[in-house]
This record gives structure tokens, sequence and C-alpha cells, in this order.
């Protein structure tokens, strides 16, 4: 950007794109050069878009590579008469989007007061924050146990997922500062798959407690990030835990992220 650069653009940087996957009909991910000046915890978004008639179109978008890494990866959903993203399913390396340099939000490790376990319970693209922080060895420095969950329709769904978790697995360097404190559960909702069902309703009857052990407030800090109904209904279930919602400014049992819901 430039002095000449139009008003609605300054304080914006221009990112290449690269590293397209797209992962089935509806998914999709992405990486950009990561400016040198460009700092983020793990866990927060930005606002990204593109310049669409001579206006930048610009939506929050969780950031899904970890702190230390040297580029941008994000992991969106594919919507047709979505005003972004019908636009950013297409693109193609070596395009360019927007980025406001201004990264926030409430899923971060400085949220949440010291525990022994963290779960991280998403359903779709909700997942994008947490593959973030379970990338990140200071996840692992404040936590001895680390449990992430995805909820969606159909398998295939679970694959961006699986995929990152098989990459930790599979890294020299990560695998070892993880070990076994990472456990993954992937499930669906529709499509039968191994694992079938709401987190929600696993925390009911009893399925998550017999997988990984109950939820407790004393030791166990938590995460949320899906639709407005999933958030309200684990909101509901960590305050009947005895949790207290945190944030940034006064750290609690559980953090929940609203900036994408519409």
């Amino acid at each position: 950007m430039t002095d000449e650069t139009p008003k609605a653009l300054r304080g914006m940087a221009e990112l290449a794109v690269s590293g397209i996957h797209h992962w089935t009909e509806r998914t999709f991910s992405f990486r950009c050069a990561r400016p040198a000046s460009f700092r983020f915890r793990s866990g927060e978004f930005v606002m990204i878009g593109l310049l669409v008639d001579g206006k930048p179109l610009l939506r929050a978008y969780s950031i899904a590579s970890p702190a230390w890494e040297d580029h941008l990866e994000f992991y969106s959903i594919k919507v047709e008469d979505g005003p972004l993203t019908s636009r950013l399913q297409h693109l193609t390396d070596g395009d360019t989007i927007l980025m406001r340099p201004k990264p926030v939000g409430t899923l971060v490790l400085d949220a949440l007061l010291p525990g022994k376990r963290l779960f991280l319970f998403s359903t779709g693209t909700g997942i994008a924050p947490f593959v973030s922080l379970i990338r990140d060895p200071e996840t692992y420095e404040k936590f001895d146990e680390v449990v992430i969950t995805q909820t969606c329709r159909d398998v295939a769904e679970l694959d961006y997922g699986k995929a990152i978790v098989a990459e930790i697995r599979g890294d020299e360097m990560l695998s070892e500062i993880v070990g076994d404190k990472l456990t993954h559960i992937a499930t669906t909702t529709r499509e039968e798959s191994p694992e079938m069902g709401r987190m929600t309703d696993w925390i009911r009857n009893g399925r998550l407690a017999a997988a990984v052990g109950p939820l407790d407030a004393a030791t166990d800090r938590v995460m949320i990030c899906g639709s407005m109904a999933m958030l309200q209904e684990h909101k509901a279930l960590c305050e009947a835990a005895g949790m207290v919602e945190g944030a940034n400014s006064e750290p609690g049992g559980f953090v929940i992220e609203k900036a994408f819901v519409d």
C-alpha cells in the first residue's frame, strides 16, 4: 500500500495465496504469505477478504496456523451465494486477498485459568482456531492433556482435522512435544461413521466421560467454536458443571467465540 492507496484500503495487508486444498464440495483451505511484522496469538482471528466493486469485503476468519508458523492458513466453508465465500472458493495460486492486520479473539490460552486438561469442542469449520492451538507448544506447556473434538454431518468433512492431527504425529519436533497428550474425537451426525452424535449428547449420556473422563470444573478448561445453538448448548453444560465463562480481561473456566455467528 502507498500514499495513493484508496482510503478504504489503508491499513490493509495484501497477501499472496498458495496451497489451496479443496477438502470437500463444501470446505477448502488455503495459505497466505505472512507479513514479517504480523504477530498473533494461536486461536485468534483476523478480518480477511477481497476487493469487490472497489470496496473491501471482509469477514472474520480464524488463523488455523500456529503463532510460530511462517505462513498464515485459513479453513473455510463454501457458500454458493455467500458474498465473500462464493468468491474465495475460486482462489488460485498467486491470487491475493486483503487482511486487516489486527488479530483478536477469545479462543486463546490467556482467557483461561490454569488447568490440567483442555477441551476444544468444535463443529464444522469451527475447528480452525483449535488446529492452531494444538500445533502450539505453549498449549502443552500449560496443559497435561488436550482433547479436541469435531462434529460434522458427513465423514469427509472430518478430513481436514484428521490431516492436521496426522501432521502433528508425523512431525519430528511437534510429536516429541505433544507425545500422548493429544486426544482427537471426530464424530458425524448424518453419515454413518465409527463415532456418531453431537458432543453435547456425549456429555449428557456419559459417553465422553467413558472415553476420557468426566468434566471437572476444578481442573478442566473448555473452548467452544461452532453455531450459535451449539455455543449456547455447550455453555449451559459448562455452567452446569460449575464453570465460569472467561475473557481476555478476566480468565475463566471456559470461553466461546461469537464472531463467526451470523
